[in-house]
């Protein structure tokens, strides 16, 4: 009877650390997709349209600066909560003052520009605070951590492909009510993480960026992950970014094609993740990874070569299906390696990292004419490869810290059987 309690008890700590990440996540998205856009409808300005953008961006990288030191300070739920119920409120003000204002003009193109700033950054400060929660759930779980991180990653992922279309259509319905929207899941969010609390708090530790490099210098099967990752990420990056140029251009299609693309790109990386939970269970987490860095890399190459759309439409599907596995594997192993007193610290570290190379991609897109994408491509999908070989072969010597279920390997020794780096 006491296992009984103890696992449905447990089970509802999942689904309701479950309901807080998709209420943040939708949010999140929703906001990120529909800013841009709203200041598109509010200005007519493409010029500010881009602007919006990179005031959303910006702060979202700044924000892993703090975000994670905040987490280890004052603990994950209180952080998730403070920031949601900010957005919440930061929400409503701006969708009352869009009420009050008139549909154009300077002073609305700067409550909105001002509302994607800020909006930005409490995304990704909760985001560290939700992934922390959901690690310390999953270490309950001992070596079947990954499937919390196979269920995140699917939340994340499906939000990214509903975001889009709830913002779009709620826009429909005027601003504010698509600022209400975003307000009540923020608000969702912040009471169902009122009953997931974070065990411990850290606040005689020094948490910082720099702590968090610390413990990731000391970790080298996390290193070479997180090296590997933003190799693909630049790669993912410039496709992303010259896909709407290689689409138009290279096959001559129309702009509606475009977003076939990814929507049929969001379903792949939704069925990897879902795959890549029970393949792990089978063949580890080395193993996994290594076949979805190979998929990744090699669907990157043939969208550099790809003669027709609908080629390189599967290629696109691939790498991001190839990209979703890598991710469950990036979190599995972040949730094995982190030590609780630095987490949060050592993921913004982890987030920051990866998340570099986007802008790096942007860049490269904008310098190279058209003719030179599938060359660009090319190169990058190449550079991938060797980065990711390089990686998986360095992983292969850090199994045990990758596979601590798989202990009765006979080549492994009891006193090997730590995590890498713990002293």
């Amino acid at each position: 009877m006491t296992g009984v309690i103890s696992s449905f008890v447990s089970s509802a700590g999942l689904g309701r650390t479950y309901l807080m990440r998709a209420a943040d996540a939708l949010a999140s998205s929703t906001a990120t997709y529909a800013i841009p856009l709203l200041v598109l409808v509010t200005t007519g300005s493409t010029a500010l349209t881009g602007l919006a953008f990179l005031l959303e961006w910006a702060p979202r990288l700044a924000a892993f600066t703090f975000a994670g030191a905040l987490v280890d300070r004052w603990g994950a739920d209180s952080v998730f909560r403070a920031s949601n119920s900010v957005r919440a409120c930061l929400v409503l003000l701006t969708g009352a003052a869009l009420l009050v204002l008139p549909t154009a003009g300077t002073v609305t193109t700067g409550v909105v520009l001002a509302f994607s700033a800020v909006s930005g950054l409490l995304a990704e400060v909760s985001f560290v605070a939700v992934e922390t929660l959901g690690v310390a759930v999953g270490r309950g779980l001992g070596a079947e951590a990954h499937r919390v991180q196979a269920t995140q990653t699917g939340i994340d992922q499906g939000a990214v492909l509903v975001g889009p279309l709830l913002g779009g259509l709620l826009l429909l319905a005027g601003p504010s009510v698509m600022m209400a929207v975003v307000a009540l899941l923020s608000l969702v969010a912040t009471v169902t993480a009122s009953g997931v609390t974070q065990s411990a708090r850290h606040a005689t530790e020094p948490s910082s960026l720099a702590a968090g490099w610390k413990v990731l210098r000391r970790t080298p099967a996390l290193v070479w992950l997180v090296v590997g990752l933003a190799a693909s990420n630049l790669a993912t990056g410039v496709l992303q970014a010259a896909a709407p140029i290689t689409v138009l251009h290279q096959f001559h299609s129309s702009t509606a094609l475009v977003g076939s693309v990814w929507s049929a790109a969001a379903v792949a990386s939704l069925l990897a993740v879902w795959v890549s939970r029970r393949a792990i269970d089978r063949f580890g987490t080395w193993a996994v990874g290594a076949v979805a860095a190979a998929l990744a890399t090699s669907a990157c190459l043939v969208t550099a070569l790809a003669p027709n759309f609908v080629t390189y439409t599967v290629a696109v599907a691939v790498v991001m299906a190839g990209e979703g596995a890598l991710t469950v594997v990036l979190r599995t192993l972040r949730s094995r390696l982190i030590p609780a007193a630095a987490f949060g610290s050592t993921l913004a570290v982890t987030i920051l990292l990866v998340l570099v190379p986007l802008p790096l991609a942007g860049a490269l897109v904008a310098l190279v004419p058209p003719a030179g994408l599938p060359h660009l491509l090319l190169a990058c999908a190449v550079l991938q490869g060797l980065v990711l070989g390089a990686c998986f072969t360095g992983l292969r010597r850090q199994r045990v810290a990758c596979e601590p279920h798989r202990q009765q390997d006979a080549h492994l020794r009891p006193e090997r059987a730590q995590p890498v780096g713990t002293p």
